[in-house]
């Protein structure tokens, strides 16, 4: 189940750094601003950025945790 959890991690934390937008993009400041959705585009990249090191965190954790397992 770790090593499950661990696989589905990487891939997210895959896909969140590639797709993110550059900070000199309007992408998500026009769709901000369009629909309300996720707020300023200032908070959005927060929380963005805030669940990237926490995934990273996460990732990091479980390796460390089937590392020892494996040993």
């Amino acid at each position: 189940m770790l090593t499950t959890f661990g696989i589905f991690i990487s891939l997210w934390l895959i896909t969140a750094i590639v797709i993110r937008i550059p900070q000199d993009s309007v992408g998500l400041s026009s769709f901000a601003n369009t629909s309300n959705l996720l707020g300023s585009p200032g908070s959005a990249q927060r929380f963005l950025d805030i669940l990237t090191v926490s995934g990273i965190v996460m990732y990091f954790l479980i390796a460390f945790q089937l590392n020892i397992q494996a040993n």
